[in-house]
């Protein structure tokens, strides 16, 4: 249990980065981590509210610094 909490903590945000610099737009890579999250919760494997808050923390989190990635690629550039 203790390590559903950690990945939805960490993953969420992860993923955001990645996506954004795979596809070179933070807006859509936070798209792309909303969509399997809400697939996950569908699929029943996110069952309490606090695992919801804590992967909307991470989202946050996560689009934040991939907000600051692409400004520091739009800067070099």
């Amino acid at each position: 249990m203790l390590l559903k909490y950690l990945f939805a903590l960490l993953l969420p945000g992860i993923l955001v980065l990645f996506f954004t610099r795979v596809v070179y737009n933070h807006y859509l890579g936070l798209v792309l981590t909303v969509a399997l999250i809400a697939a996950s919760v569908y699929r029943g494997y996110t069952d309490t509210m606090l695992l919801i808050v804590m992967d909307a923390f991470s989202l946050t989190v996560g689009f934040y610094f991939a907000t600051k990635m692409m400004k520091n690629v739009r800067k070099t550039q």
